[in-house]
């Protein structure tokens, strides 16, 4: 009679979170959390550093749950990454054709693994997620192609932006990388502030990790590095407007080189012709093929990090050099303050004489350096991985205690 009783008792509990759209995992049942994992299990840098970053500290701070990262593929060299290896991680491959897979043929298996709620970590969330009464959330990086068209293709911008909109209007809750983003979704896309939640990007734990002496010399070696050098770090396009450090580097009174690290685009040329007409060819070093094992190494290896980008979401390098013991010199106008704290230095992105005094200043000036370094790596402290990890989870727990 009482097991009777106790049946009745569930039978009425599952009604009544079905009636309210409630997944048992709201209640603090484990949840089943699906990932669009193309960029997690594919990309390098940039947007597959942020969706590592935050699925293995969801996985590590949160082990009761499952993550479920669903990709067309992965990328050989990514393999053995420590994301892949975690026990409650899954890779999910497509079982059916991968044609717009990521747009509708991944909500089936959303279903078929019983998913409580699905986090597109980069601009996208599935088509008609809504009606399989999976809950969403999507991660906003930038709406760059919008405030600033001129840097895109037209018909990646139209691509960009419908599926971007898209997903602010249908998924249940926004992450934005930043104040910055927030502001222009609310602008441009006309989506009420309380249905966004700021949730700051962190980095990697490589780059946090002293890099023994060994190491650094082994890829000071590999890469023909100078002892002393100027870091810039990012895609070579015009947005990123590193021809405004080679400007800045000929009004400098330093000797230091400058080392730039970065996929080459068309801009490239720009900055050769700028190389070329300040005679700084035995100055500019590029690395264009770097690896991943390699890069906090030259981080630790450089003595300045400068990043006069014109427009960011955030600004990833930044917390990269700041955890990595560098001062950093950036460009106002974005969000870069918001990344690079009280204790860097900002300048006008169009405004090489203000780069260079900046340069000569921090180069020049020991205790500056030293000043600048320590407070920003207490500043960092919020991006670390389990501040990071508890936030996304207060977003995931919005997200599946409102109603559909």
């Amino acid at each position: 009679m009482e097991a009777e009783s106790k049946k009745q008792l569930n039978k009425a509990e599952s009604a009544k979170l079905e009636q309210s759209s409630l997944s048992l995992s709201a209640l603090g049942f484990k949840l089943k959390i699906g990932y669009d994992g193309k960029r997690a299990a594919n990309n390098l840098t940039g947007l597959g550093n942020y969706s590592r970053f935050i699925i293995e500290s969801l996985a590590l701070n949160y082990p009761e749950n499952k993550y479920f990262i669903y990709t067309p593929k992965i990328k050989e060299q990514l393999k053995a990454l420590s994301i892949f290896s975690i026990a409650n991680v899954f890779l999910k491959f497509p079982v059916a054709a991968e044609f717009m897979w990521r747009a509708l043929g991944i909500k089936e298996q959303l279903i078929i693994d019983e998913i409580d709620i699905f986090h597109g970590l980069s601009h996208e969330i599935p088509l008609n997620l809504r009606k399989t009464n999976i809950k969403s959330v999507v991660t906003i990086h930038d709406l760059i192609f919008l405030k600033k068209p001129s840097y895109y293709k037209f018909i990646d911008r139209k691509i960009y932006e419908l599926k971007s909109k898209y997903a602010c209007k249908n998924a249940d809750r926004i992450i934005a990388i930043s104040e910055r983003t927030k502001k222009d979704i609310i602008e441009l896309y006309h989506i009420p502030e309380e249905k966004i939640d700021i949730v700051y990007q962190g980095c990697e734990e490589a780059f946090k990790a002293k890099v023994i002496s060994s190491k650094i010399e082994e890829v000071r070696n590999k890469y023909q590095l100078p002892n002393q050098f100027i870091l810039n770090v990012g895609t070579i396009e015009e947005r990123k407007n590193v021809n405004l450090v080679i400007e800045a580097l000929a009004l400098t009174s330093t000797s230091y080189p400058l080392v730039i690290v970065g996929k080459p685009t068309p801009y490239l040329e720009k900055v050769k012709q700028s190389i070329s007409k300040h005679q700084l060819q035995h100055r500019v070093i590029f690395l264009h093929s770097v690896t991943f094992d390699d890069l906090p190494a030259i981080y630790q290896a450089a003595s300045l990090f400068v990043y006069p980008s014109f427009y960011e979401g955030f600004g990833i390098p930044i917390i990269e050099a700041i955890n990595s013991g560098l001062p950093v010199i950036a460009a106002s106008g974005s969000c870069l303050e918001e990344a690079g704290g009280p204790n860097s230095i900002y300048i006008s992105p169009n405004d090489a004489k203000e780069l260079a005094v900046a340069i000569d200043r921090t180069l020049g000036d020991g205790n500056l350096r030293q000043e600048m370094i320590s407070n920003s790596l207490k500043y960092v402290k919020k991006f670390n991985n389990d501040f990071v990890a508890t936030e996304v989870m207060k977003c995931y727990q919005k997200a599946l205690s409102e109603k559909i």
